[in-house]
């Protein structure tokens, strides 16, 4: 007779899945000892084997010792004995067998209170383990109950722990250093936030204003609201460019995607070409491993702010460019222009978001207020540096400087400026 098969089912599939037993779960395993679970119980224990090691170690050789030393003083002892006694002197090959038994006996007394001893003293070597792991530990508690105190809302405050310095403290110290760049992270997060909500919503008021004016009169023409409609549109644009100057600032702070082979010469000359005022230019090869896109944003930022930024057309307006490689061998950009003068103290400010110097502040909005900003976050990720410093006759002098990047099979010859005169060398 043959079991039952449901149609369409092989029989081998269905007998291998009725004979299938499940795997049993014993309740006993799940209840295991996983081992020690803090640092503690594994410090006395680290402790105590190594005393148990380093004491079994010593006993083993002090009864190697005893077991290799002669039979002399049991012999001496037994003869004595038998003298004494006024028995008949034995024989030399008895009084070796009986020396021997009772050496015998001694060292297995000696190996059963070697034993003993070294159970009692490895359980003694465990309790004092224990209390000097806490005692070792206890700053590394005092560190973690702060830290857990400290929360986004309190980030001002630090570990601060005091003592030696060793590596208990060195944790604390970088943990500390850790802290006040979260904080600066943070603060300047919020900043950052509070600023980008201020920028955005400017062009939204002045879109819903001129919405409401026009609406407001019943008699407005087919030009009136023409122009209105152009107001509102200007103001998207501003907000769309202001999106994209957000999005390219937080690209550049996420760090590189893609490497590549970029000559700042080059994209120097092709972004001077369209330059309306008299330019100075001495552009050298300045190779560099990074992101076409974000080391071309680069140079336009610091084009379009020396250019916007400058004397008016027919006051002697200059800009002066240079690239090449300093002496360190580290590829280099150097933007120097003339304009207003500039309080030497509020040079470092230029390259935090929003930040517009004078009038500017609050008077035209010539600009977004994040170039200078993404020039720094774009340098940052390729691992440069960049510095502004301004000119006492007025302008701006900004400096970057990347990482060296020069490889034989990838060196451009000088570019000649791509168009651009030499007329006059960077001062």
């Amino acid at each position: 007779m043959t079991a039952w098969v449901p149609r369409g089912v092989p029989r081998s599939k269905w007998a291998w899945a009725t004979c299938r037993i499940p795997r049993p779960r014993w309740a006993w395993a799940t209840r295991l000892p996983r081992g020690p679970r803090t640092v503690r119980w594994r410090l006395t224990l680290l402790y105590g084997a190594l005393f148990a090691a380093a004491g079994a170690l010593l006993l083993t050789f002090v009864y190697l010792l005893a077991r290799a030393t002669g039979g002399g003083p049991g012999t001496a002892t037994v003869q004595s004995s038998q003298l004494d006694g006024g028995a008949p002197a034995l024989s030399t090959p008895t009084l070796t067998r009986v020396a021997e038994a009772a050496r015998s006996d001694q060292l297995h007394q000696l190996v059963v209170y070697a034993v003993v001893a070294l159970a009692l003293m490895t359980v003694a070597s465990l309790a004092l383990g224990w209390l000097m792991a806490g005692r070792v530990l206890s700053p590394l508690r005092t560190m973690t109950a702060s830290a857990r105190r400290i929360s986004a809302d309190n980030l001002h405050e630090r570990l601060a722990v005091s003592g030696p310095d060793d590596e208990l403290k060195a944790v604390a110290d970088t943990f500390d250093a850790v802290l006040a760049r979260l904080e600066g992270a943070f603060e300047a997060q919020k900043q950052f936030v509070a600023n980008a909500s201020h920028e955005l919503r400017t062009p939204l008021t002045l879109q819903q204003a001129i919405v409401d004016v026009t609406l407001a009169d019943p008699d407005a023409s087919v030009s009136a609201l023409r122009a209105a409609l152009a107001r509102v549109r200007a103001a998207g644009q501003e907000q769309e460019r202001l999106i994209d100057a957000l999005l390219t600032l937080a690209r550049s702070q996420r760090g590189l995607e893609t490497r590549e082979f970029v000559d700042l010469a080059t994209v120097v000359g092709e972004r001077l070409r369209g330059v309306e005022l008299s330019v100075r230019a001495r552009l050298e090869s300045a190779p560099v491993l990074g992101d076409p896109q974000l080391v071309e944003r680069l140079v336009v930022n610091l084009t379009d702010n020396a250019v916007r930024h400058n004397l008016p057309t027919g006051e002697g307006s200059w800009v002066s460019v240079w690239t090449g490689v300093d002496a360190r061998g580290r590829p280099g950009l150097r933007i120097e222009n003339s304009g207003p003068v500039i309080p030497a103290d509020q040079a470092a400010g230029l390259f935090q978001p929003f930040r517009r110097l004078g009038a500017e502040r609050v008077g035209k909005r010539d600009g977004l207020g994040l170039g200078m900003s993404i020039v720094a976050a774009v340098v940052a990720a390729h691992g440069g540096r960049v510095r502004a410093r301004t000119r006492p006759q007025g302008g701006l002098v900004v400096e970057v400087s990347l990482p060296p990047y020069a490889p034989a099979e990838h060196r451009i010859p000088d570019v000649a400026a791509a168009g651009i005169s030499h007329s006059a060398p960077v001062v």
